[in-house]
């Protein structure tokens, strides 16, 4: 499967990450169609030709069939919602392995070269013989015929990757919604679950729960948390209501809430911090102080202190990535359970004040080895393939990357909101859309709301996946929490607010 670098404000596609690990086609493309090119059924086109003359009218020339017509507005639908099956074990919502297709066109830099080339230079977190059986079985396709790995791509040609699919589980904590109307859904995100698909996640975020259990659809996101982040997440029902609620913030009309844990005890009174955020790296999910990013003003307002830890009202006036993690953190009171600004990758300090004394490159080689140690590089998002170079290493297309951060500005619900009618319902978009059932697996679990089953039901395994051959540690439901929840949003006539966890009790004490 294929990896393009796909971009917009509100999503990022499933499969961005492989392709800058890959080294990226540069071209900004819509990551919100179910399909570029595909018919309504999410085939792709089938146009058949002609004659057995090429373009240049050499007989026996390969016929590649032209792109189709871009197929927008497209959300999830329950076609997809059932694809697999939630069950529950040891407080984590689990999904079942299944299949599905990553799809996408002919990258201009692959033109000339084989699809051996391709899998051999790009995607090297595989070997060469995994491709070769899987293109023997099947799975790997050119214009919807079987794909021999010696032929040579052309421009156009469509390229599909049948993979089995593992996602990583999220707490079973359910998702309570605090208001529906005809115009917002806004609901309470527990820790641990992604807002829309990202990465390695799919039917394990806010998205595909709300339209499996609640059969709420068609939402437009108005705004995201990252996916350690619990709180306040408003939906909008119509593009209308996005719209307007687009101009709110635009218009500096909303506020934005937050309350957070934090090391030691923090300054009393209101603590203003102004300091420029750079974003280190898009794709490891990485932010810092420093005089080159961009400006940004957080308020912190301590509001109680148990002895060891405060706890701290957090009002973010601007929208940068990370910011009141990374603000926090140069003010010498990181979150205390923060994976990626409390390590000491950051050093004895945890670049209090911004003081750091490597360099990026060193920095993110560090991250990534603290949480190699710790055999949780899920928490910064960090895929297979790349626990050994800080997420410059290739990407397998058979696993879907492990970015787990969501977005650029995916943090905090701190983003600017996304354009209007780009809605997060199907971010795999053109590279990934049609799935495929696993089979032998169409019910194994019918109970409960959403068609989870509580207990490990009978897993079919494939034979072709790496998956299926690893035993993975499940993490403890505590391991997915941050101590950063979104306490209250408020607008010209409205406000939403959501109930405070257990950790920010002035009395509570961590074990």
């Amino acid at each position: 499967m294929w990896w393009p670098r796909c971009r917009l404000p509100a999503v990022r596609v499933v499969a961005a990450r492989m392709s800058e690990a890959a080294g990226g086609d540069k071209r900004k493309e819509p990551e919100e169609e179910p399909g570029v090119g595909l018919q309504d059924n999410g085939q792709p086109p089938t146009k058949k030709p002609r004659s057995k003359k090429g373009k240049n009218g050499r007989a026996g020339e390969r016929y590649v069939p032209p792109p189709g017509k871009k197929n927008l507005g497209i959300s999830f639908s329950h076609q997809h919602f059932s694809e697999t099956e939630y069950y529950f074990e040891h407080g984590l919502r689990k999904v079942l392995p299944y299949y599905f297709d990553f799809q996408t066109y002919c990258k201009g830099r692959w033109v000339g070269k084989t699809l051996r080339d391709v899998f051999s230079t790009e995607f090297r977190v595989e070997p060469i013989e995994y491709y070769t059986q899987a293109a023997r079985a099947g799975r790997i396709r050119l214009n919807e015929q079987p794909a021999d790995l010696n032929t040579v791509l052309k421009n156009n040609d469509f390229m599909r990757n049948t993979v089995h699919r593992h996602e990583p589980p999220v707490t079973a904590q359910p998702i309570v919604i605090l208001s529906q109307n005809q115009e917002l859904v806004v609901v309470d995100k527990p820790a641990s679950i992604p807002v829309h698909p990202c990465g390695r996640f799919r039917h394990n975020t806010v998205i595909f729960i709300l339209g499996k259990e609640y059969n709420l659809t068609e939402l437009h996101t108005i705004h995201r948390l990252d996916r350690l982040t619990s709180g306040v997440l408003m939906f909008a029902r119509t593009l209308e209501v996005s719209k307007k609620i687009d101009q709110q913030v635009r218009e500096r009309q909303v506020q934005k809430e937050y309350v957070c844990r934090v090391e030691g005890e923090f300054p009393d009174g209101d603590v203003w911090c102004e300091e420029p955020i750079l974003v280190v790296s898009y794709k490891v999910g990485v932010c810092r102080v420093h005089p080159a990013g961009k400006p940004c003003r957080t308020i912190f307002r301590r509001l109680s202190y148990n002895g060891r830890s405060s706890m701290v009202r957090c009002l973010p006036y601007t929208g940068r990535t990370h910011q009141i993690r990374v603000h926090l953190q140069y003010l010498g009171h990181p979150i205390i359970n923060d994976p990626v600004y409390n390590t000491e990758a950051w050093g004895p300090h945890r670049a209090k004040g911004g003081k750091l004394d490597k360099t990026d490159e060193e920095l993110l080689r560090d991250l990534v080895e603290v949480h190699r140690l710790r055999e949780s590089l899920d928490l910064v998002g960090l895929p297979d393939g790349e626990r050994s170079s800080a997420g410059e290493g290739g990407e397998s297309p058979l696993r879907p990357p492990g970015n787990q951060a969501e977005s650029p500005a995916g943090e905090e619900g701190e983003s600017s909101l996304p354009l209007p009618g780009n809605r997060a319902e199907n971010p795999a978009g053109k590279e990934g859309e049609s799935s495929l059932r696993p089979p032998g697996n169409q019910a194994e679990n019918p109970a409960g709301k959403g068609g989870g089953a509580t207990g490990r039901p009978e897993v079919v395994k494939d034979d072709l996946c790496s998956e299926c051959r690893l035993v993975r540690r499940d993490p403890a439901p505590g391991d997915l929490v941050m101590y950063l929840h979104a306490l209250r949003y408020t607008g010209p006539d409205w406000e939403y607010s959501s109930p405070l966890p257990a950790w920010a009790a002035a009395d509570w004490d961590q074990i």
